[in-house]
């Protein structure tokens, strides 16, 4: 079953490698989507693939790279067409 999830992380997630390495870690789940920076400090994550490597990308959100410090993360399931590729803004 394909799923696409929509998260907000909040922290310290801006500034810290947090998309480039959340876009390593979806990549190598095959999933597509995105990660981008809201301006208000949070980064939007965009995760559509199959079910089971969303929820493990939506658990790792909780990680983040080390210099990240994460604070929140609220995701929701949505309905879209799925994205082609993985990218970050």
């Amino acid at each position: 079953m394909t799923i696409c999830r929509r998260c907000l992380v909040s922290g310290r997630v801006q500034g810290v490698f947090y998309r480039a390495t959340t876009r390593e870690q979806a990549r190598q789940r095959g999933i597509t989507g995105h990660a981008i920076n809201l301006p208000d400090g949070r980064v939007e994550v965009l995760a559509c693939g199959p079910a089971e490597a969303v929820e493990a990308l939506c658990r790792w959100l909780w990680q983040g790279p080390p210099a990240a410090r994460v604070e929140s993360v609220d995701c929701e399931t949505i309905e879209m067409p799925l994205p082609s590729s993985f990218t970050t803004g």
